[in-house]
């Protein structure tokens, strides 16, 4: 199977359901709500942009993610992993806060997982960040839901900040259960 990778056109795209296993992550691309949260929504904010890895013969949306711009700050991570970020920075050059790229959302159609296509798009975007360096970005963040860790520790990204414990018999959606996870782009 081949595919290519395209900037999200919420005016133009017509899209076809979406299925990656979970209903926040499916209505993203196709919602179109006011109160809530979807890709036309944050491109037209200038928040967030979306792509989309798309099926060069069927043209079928067989992942997304979105890209938005972060920095990485002292007062949001463990201490300890603080100390592991701020060694591999010159003593001149640390700071309180580092910039970052965050990989807003991540899906995979169910269909195509296990495919290598998620990590495919983890590379895309390292290689896509280094290659134009249009700006100074250090890190590529995401704040990893618990069913995705694995995956993004996979592919070399390393625990930043673990989910703040809710109260027993608390009703939370995994959504609300993320781990902050980075990405060092001098690594790659």
């Amino acid at each position: 199977m081949s595919y290519s990778f395209r900037k999200f056109k919420p005016d133009t795209d017509v899209l076809k359901p979406f299925d990656c296993g979970h209903a926040d992550l499916n209505g993203f691309l196709l919602e179109t709500t006011g109160d809530i949260p979807n890709a036309t929504t944050y491109d037209q904010q200038l928040l967030a942009a979306t792509y989309v890895v798309e099926d060069d013969q069927t043209h079928d949306i067989l992942a997304y993610f979105s890209l938005l711009h972060d920095k990485l700050e002292r007062e949001f991570v463990n201490p300890s992993n603080w100390n592991r970020v701020s060694r591999k920075i010159p003593n001149s050059k640390r700071r309180s806060s580092y910039p970052a790229l965050k990989i807003g959302r991540l899906a995979v159609n169910k269909r195509h997982s296990m495919h290598g296509i998620g990590t495919h798009i983890i590379h895309f975007v390292e290689a896509m960040y280094l290659m134009n360096k249009q700006a100074g970005c250090r890190f590529i963040t995401v704040d990893a839901i618990p069913s995705a860790v694995d995956f993004y520790k996979k592919c070399k990204f390393f625990t930043l900040k673990e989910p703040d414990p809710f109260p027993e018999g608390a009703d939370v959606d995994e959504l609300d259960q993320t781990t902050l996870m980075g990405f060092d782009l001098k690594s790659f």
